[in-house]
Order: C-alpha cells, then sequence, then structure tokens
C-alpha cells in the first residue's frame, strides 16, 4: 500500500468524526520538499476554522503513528469551486451541476466530455456533453473529473 492510501485510512475516519468529508489527498515534492495536501469539505462549506482545527487534528495522528516518513509540510484547504470528483457518490451529490470529465478508453472518438452531469449510479456516469449529448461512461474508464462552474 501506499503513502496515500495509508494517510487515507487513518485521516478519513478522523474527518468523518468531526462531519467533514475527505475529498483528495495528494503526496508531492515540490523544491526538494514533501508536501501531504488534504482537501475536505461538509455540505455547509470549508471555513478557514475548519481547516486549521482538522490541520491539528490530522498532524497529531499522523505523528503519533508515525505514518510519513522523515519531514513533510502539511496542508489542509477546501477543494475549490472546481473539485475534484473522485468516488461515483461525488457525481452523484453534484448531478445536475456542470462537470469535465477525462475517459481513459474513447467513446465515439472522445475522450473529453463537458457538460450537465445527468446521473451516477450502477457504475455509470452519464454527462450531457456540450459536442455530443448524452454520453454514459463507466465509472473504471474515468481517469479525472471535476467540476467545471460557469462563471
Amino acid at each position: 500500500m501506499g503513502v496515500v492510501e495509508d494517510v487515507e485510512k487513518l485521516v478519513a475516519p478522523l474527518l468523518e468524526a468531526q462531519g467533514i468529508e475527505l475529498v483528495d489527498l495528494q503526496w508531492v515534492t515540490e523544491s526538494g520538499k514533501k508536501v501531504l495536501r488534504v482537501f475536505i469539505d461538509k455540505p455547509s462549506g470549508i471555513k478557514l476554522a475548519d481547516c486549521g482545527n482538522m490541520s491539528a487534528l490530522i498532524s497529531a495522528e499522523l505523528d503519533e503513528k508515525n505514518t510519513l516518513p522523515g519531514q513533510y509540510l502539511l496542508e489542509v484547504s477546501s477543494p475549490g469551486i472546481d473539485r475534484v470528483l473522485k468516488k461515483e457518490k461525488d457525481f452523484a451529490r453534484f448531478v445536475g451541476k456542470r462537470a469535465r470529465i477525462v475517459g481513459q478508453e474513447p467513446i465515439n472518438g472522445q475522450r473529453n466530455f463537458c457538460g450537465e452531469l445527468k446521473s451516477a449510479a450502477g457504475g455509470l456516469v452519464t454527462i450531457d456533453d456540450v459536442t455530443n449529448g448524452a454520453v454514459t461512461i463507466a465509472f473504471g474508464n474515468i481517469v479525472r473529473a471535476r467540476l467545471d462552474p460557469e462563471i
């Protein structure tokens, strides 16, 4: 198991106990330093105080369990208005919203889709693509997906 999976198994239950959803984790190296990014959300939205409180909670748990090797920087933030969609429940939650989806295998010669999410259930996501209309994509065929708010 990798670092992201180990941290997710440790952190997700802590956050859920606080009514907060773990949206995404990233373990990257930037300028020679290790950075753990934790993106969190809740129905009423994330505030700066939430990020600070969850950062302290996560940091204490990671230090106690000695989960990460060496020194690292911990960043806790909201996922932003263009939040990543990773789980099938994310797609279901945002039905009716605009999204961008990149597929692994082409569907009718197309791998990039943008439009309103129409449904998400049973391992399938349907998007009303601006180019080709309604397209149904197997969840396992999705490489990347994000909300695409019109600003």
